[in-house]
């Protein structure tokens, strides 16, 4: 594999789930990583030296990205130690799982400047350093168009960000520069368990008996998808959000 051979690579929350998986497939394809992470600095430099393997000039990036120069020296900190930006995938998201009622101002401004402010911003500062080819991928979730309890705040940000893909997309787009989304419901992961606790067995049977492939996919399968989105084939693809999802939010309600 060497679709992505001499590529730069930016993934948020790239070191645990569904970032992980991007980047371990990324890397594999011959691109060079630079992974966030936010505090769990034992995973970070775990997933560094699997990476490495592939990619020996991979680079961890510590930062809070619901802080926005937080974000922006990130960003600045490829450019100066790899020299551009390929490919920027837009994956860690954070919440307070609660109720809308319930929600205090901390919980939606750290949900939307983290989701909504750190997208931009990463957006802004990548694009600096991105030539023709260039790629950016926001992970989204389902949440942004079917409700999930407690995910009130989560979702309104996804839905949020999912208009921004169209419109950084058009800005972006006569600089041969794509912007695209990838939406998904459940995957079968250590954050997704984490997350669901004892309620993510019976969350995950339900889900595979209402899709049209009868499971749930794994962190592999939806990673990639998103480095699909960012082979040079794709050139022509922008402005969407993929939902890859198994069919499962065609199924109608009436189906047991």
């Amino acid at each position: 594999m060497d679709e992505f051979d001499g590529k730069v690579a930016i993934v948020t929350g790239g070191t645990r789930g569904l970032g992980r998986a991007t980047a371990l497939r990324l890397a594999r394809g011959g691109a060079t990583l630079a992974l966030n992470y936010r505090r769990d600095e034992h995973s970070a430099r775990q997933t560094l030296q699997e990476i490495r393997a592939f990619a020996p000039r991979s680079i961890l990036l510590q930062a809070d990205l619901s802080e926005d120069e937080q974000v922006r020296a990130m960003v600045r900190r490829v450019g100066e130690e790899l020299g551009r930006v390929d490919i920027l995938i837009a994956n860690a998201a954070a919440t307070a799982f609660r109720p809308l009622l319930e929600l205090k101002p901390h919980h939606l401004a750290r949900t939307f400047n983290l989701s909504v402010g750190g997208f931009v911003a990463a957006v802004q500062e990548s694009a600096r350093l991105m030539g023709a080819g260039g790629r950016v991928v926001m992970i989204s979730g389902v949440d942004s168009i079917r409700f999930t309890d407690g995910h009130g705040a989560l979702g309104a940000a996804k839905a949020a960000l999912e208009s921004l893909v169209r419109d950084f997309a058009f800005e972006l787009g006569p600089r041969g520069i794509t912007v695209n989304g990838v939406n998904f419901a459940l995957i079968d992961s250590d954050s997704s368990r984490l997350y669901m606790g004892e309620d993510f067995e019976r969350i995950a049977q339900v889900s595979a008996e209402r899709s049209a492939l009868k499971r749930v996919p794994t962190a592999d399968e939806i990673a990639a998808v998103i480095c699909l989105i960012c082979m040079p084939d794709a050139a022509f693809l922008t402005a969407q959000t993929v939902m890859v999802d198994g069919g499962l939010s065609l199924a109608s309600p009436f189906v047991p």
